[in-house]
């Protein structure tokens, strides 16, 4: 759906947008001398890559389950975030070494030239950053394409204000410095979206008030503890939960309505997607809430 996916048609015109950016800005690169154009131009080619693999990733996800892949397809935009924010990591590196390189060997910067194809490029970035906004809000993967998008609107406003400043003096050391500063944005932009996806492509549990979750489950009638609990992210929006639980002896059919109420409690107020409960009497019972039965 539109709320939960960002459209062929925005994916498209966002792809065209930034080709055409890093064509421009290639050639107003080279033929101004400015390394902080030419770094923003590569910018926005990485973006074009990414997007694509932004839309391929939105579209594998949407598959359903199969019998091989039984929580289906959504770590596929995980995994897309993840690369896409590498990407960031590795370009902003890559700005930082060339900047150096001019720092150290300062060259002639074309102010003018560099402005208008900044203002042209930072024109671009808005109308792609507004297509791409609803959906940076409900997927990492998403997010991640949205933030290269961003971040060369951050770069380009920075271009155009070097671009004005070289038109009147010539600061031969402004166009690097610039440069670096744009590479920094971006690191800090993309460290965080690579520790989350990590961190779910790791299992890691997800921060959800356990104590609270305990205490909710034993005050359910009939169930006397809680342990062997398992909980980690299939995606950003996917929680899954599994634990034993110690009840009373009573009969099976009496233990059903248990797990009902229990899954519907860690639906509705922890918002857990998918619940599995085993029920016990006396195993486990002395066991910690994480302590695993290895038996």
């Amino acid at each position: 759906m539109e709320s939960e996916n960002v459209s062929t048609a925005r994916f498209f015109w966002v792809t065209v947008l930034n080709v055409l950016i890093t064509v421009v800005e290639i050639l107003g690169g080279l033929l101004s001398g400015s390394l902080a154009l030419l770094s923003d131009a590569f910018h926005n080619l990485s973006d074009s890559a990414s997007i694509v693999i932004s839309y391929i990733a939105q579209r594998i996800a949407t598959k359903p389950e199969t019998p091989q892949r039984t929580f289906g397809y959504r770590r596929a935009e995980i995994l897309s975030a993840l690369l896409n924010a590498g990407l960031l990591i590795v370009i902003a590196l890559f700005i930082v070494i060339e900047a150096v390189k001019r720092f150290m060997h300062p060259d002639h910067v074309n102010g003018d030239i560099m402005t208008v194809v900044a203002v042209v490029g930072l024109l671009a970035n808005f109308i792609s950053a507004g297509l791409l906004h609803a959906g940076s809000r409900q997927s990492l993967n998403i997010k991640a394409t949205y933030l290269h998008i961003l971040a060369d609107g951050l770069s380009s406003i920075g271009v155009v204000i070097t671009g004005i400043i070289l038109i009147f003096w010539h600061v031969k050391w402004l166009d690097p410095v610039v440069s670096v500063l744009v590479a920094l944005y971006i690191a800090y932009e993309a460290l965080p979206i690579i520790q989350k996806t990590i961190n779910i492509l790791m299992q890691a549990a997800p921060d959800i008030d356990y104590d609270a979750i305990k205490k909710d489950i034993t005050s359910i009638p009939q169930v006397n503890s809680v342990h062997h609990v398992h909980a980690w992210l299939v995606d950003e929006h996917h929680t899954m939960f599994s634990a034993h639980i110690n009840c009373e002896d009573i009969k099976l059919s009496e233990v059903e309505p248990i797990y009902r109420q229990i899954s519907k409690l860690l639906q509705d107020k922890y918002h857990i997607s998918h619940v599995t409960i085993q029920a016990e009497c006396q195993r486990g019972i002395n066991e910690k809430m994480f302590d695993i039965d290895r038996d």
